[in-house]
Parts: C-alpha cells; sequence; structure tokens
C-alpha cells in the first residue's frame, strides 16, 4: 500500500524536474525582468527596452549560430575575431565606393570562408574544436591589425550604411528586424529540416549518426558555415553603427557572450541538445543585467565576474540534469 501511495507523489515530482528542466531559462527571465523592474522605473520605458534589444542584437546573431555548431557537438572560439575580420571587409570595400549590397556580401562570405576553415580542420584533421577555432581567432585578428597597421579602419559616413546599425522602423530598431527575421528561419531550419535532424542525431551520437549513413564531416562543415553567415550579418551591424571597425577591440569577447547565451538558453555542450528560443531567452536574459547594473550605476566592470558566475552556474546545473 504505501508503494501504491508514493507512486502520485514521485509522478509529480519527475513531472515538476521537467517542467523546470525544460523552462528554467523563461523563469529566471521572469524572475529577472520583475527585480528589474523594482530596482527602476525606467526598465519598462519604451525606449530602455528598445535600446537593451539593440545591444543585443549583434551578439544575439553570433548566439543563433554557435546553438548550430554547439547542438553539433562542436564550439567556436573565434567569433569575436572573425567578426572584426568580416566587419574589416566591409569597411574597406564601402570605402572604395563599392555598392552596399556588395559590401555586405563580402563580408559574408568572408565570415563563411573561415567557418569553411574551420570546420575543415576539425573534420578532416580531427583537431579538436577548441584547439582550431581558438588558433583561428589568433590568426584572424592577426590579419585585420596587419591591414589596418593596428588602427581603426574607417569607412564613408554614407547614411545608407549608418542606418542599418543605427535606423529604426517605427519604434523598433533595424538591428533587431534583423535579428528576429535570422531567428525565426534559424528556428525553422533546425526544427523542420532534414538539416536540423541531422545536427541533432551528430551530437546526441556521433558513431550511431555515422551508421546511419549521415555524412557527418558535411553537416558538421555546413553548421560552421551558419555561424560564419551569421558572423557577416552581425560584423555588418557592428561596423555600420559607426562606420568603422577598431582592429584591436571590435568584437573582443563576443564568442563569450554568444556561448554564455547559448548555456543559459539550456543548449547541452555536450551537443544534442538546444532551441533557437532558448538561445533568445539567454540573450535576453544577459542584455537586461547589464541593463540592471547600468541603471543601478554598477561598475560595468563587473559584468565579465557576472557573466562567468552565470556559466558556472548554467553549466553545474547542466551536469546535475544528467
Amino acid at each position: 500500500m504505501s508503494n501504491i501511495k508514493n507512486k502520485p507523489n514521485i509522478t509529480k515530482k519527475n513531472y515538476i524536474r521537467r517542467l523546470w528542466n525544460n523552462n528554467s531559462s523563461i523563469f529566471a527571465l521572469v524572475v529577472l525582468v520583475v527585480f528589474a523592474a523594482i530596482s527602476s522605473d525606467k526598465f519598462f520605458q519604451v525606449s530602455n527596452i528598445m535600446n537593451v534589444l539593440r545591444q543585443t542584437s549583434i551578439v544575439g546573431l553570433i548566439a543563433i549560430g554557435m546553438t548550430f555548431v554547439v547542438i553539433g557537438g562542436g564550439i567556436d572560439l573565434s567569433a569575436g575575431s572573425v567578426l572584426a575580420l568580416s566587419g574589416g571587409v566591409i569597411i574597406l570595400m564601402q570605402s572604395q565606393g563599392l555598392p552596399i549590397v556588395l559590401c555586405i556580401l563580402g563580408g559574408c562570405i568572408a565570415g563563411i570562408l573561415v567557418g569553411i576553415m574551420n570546420g575543415l580542420f576539425i573534420t578532416k584533421a580531427k583537431l579538436a574544436p577548441f584547439i582550431v577555432t581558438l588558433a583561428v581567432s589568433t590568426i584572424a585578428r592577426s590579419l585585420l591589425i596587419h591591414f589596418a597597421n593596428g588602427a581603426t579602419l574607417i569607412g564613408k559616413n554614407d547614411q545608407a550604411f549608418t542606418r542599418i546599425g543605427n535606423g529604426k522602423i517605427g519604434v523598433v530598431p533595424i538591428p533587431v528586424i534583423i535579428f528576429a527575421i535570422v531567428a525565426i528561419i534559424a528556428h525553422f531550419v533546425l526544427n523542420n529540416t532534414k538539416f536540423g535532424t541531422y545536427i541533432y542525431a551528430i551530437g546526441g551520437n556521433e558513431k550511431t549518426a555515422v551508421y546511419s549513413g549521415i555524412r557527418v564531416d558535411r553537416i558538421k562543415i555546413a553548421t560552421y558555415m551558419v555561424i560564419g553567415l551569421c558572423i557577416g550579418l552581425a560584423s555588418m551591424i557592428e561596423s555600420a553603427r559607426l562606420a568603422s571597425v577598431s582592429s584591436s577591440s571590435s568584437g573582443i569577447l563576443y564568442e563569450l557572450d554568444a556561448i554564455t547565451a547559448v548555456i543559459i538558453g539550456g543548449t547541452s555542450l555536450n551537443g544534442g541538445k538546444g532551441r533557437i528560443s532558448g538561445t533568445i531567452i539567454g540573450m535576453l536574459i544577459l542584455g537586461i543585467i547589464s541593463n540592471i547594473m547600468n541603471l543601478l550605476g554598477i561598475s560595468p566592470y563587473l559584468n565579465g565576474a557576472v557573466k562567468g558566475l552565470i556559466i558556472l552556474i548554467a553549466v553545474l546545473m547542466q551536469r546535475k540534469d544528467r
């Protein structure tokens, strides 16, 4: 009789645990928003909300691409440097008077080519993703600094270009609209295409994926191409804000923010599990935390410490859930 009585309690506990595991990031976001609203009456002002969304859109684009890579069992530590390199390509082309569309295309192609290089070294040379992407990060940053002579690359102050980073449609910033469109497309691809199914399969169990006839190397390379494209789009926004790119500081630690958003959003570092919606929530959490610190007058130099703690907590929670 005692076993029968205990069964409903066990079932209830399992249900609550699953509910928490699947929606912990949403609960954290709600708590954070409530805390922000109580802490500052400026938080819910439209201008402040739009400012948070604008600031998170650049790293958010990288985080979307990072979600593909991490679900597939990889990682990309080169994102920040590649963003700077792609932005440098855009500015150099724009300063030569080329059409804006061609400049943006050039930046995206640069990001995709670096993604292909990352993917080839990881799949064909069988090198660890973090080693390859760390090396590529150093190469990309060094190349940009060399071509810029360590200075800031400055393009033409063309309104058609700068509007991409600073303009609005109604009250919504253009970078936020770009981010939303990319997020919708990425969500569809991951959940409604064979490509998305294969990514989950490879991240879940690569050997099984191989035996199932999935071309693992091609899919892995494709995930790095996806993040390369996302980086190219992010570099478009970044470089358009001031029509310039700093060879030494643009994109610094953007990959850390992207990885943090992906982890907070519930994507497993072991691969095979994750959602674009979770990554978006993770990005919003990071953006709101930075915004709260700013509104409360807390030193921005503590941002890194807060993000580091968030990563540790998120990884510990993932380990506990396994």
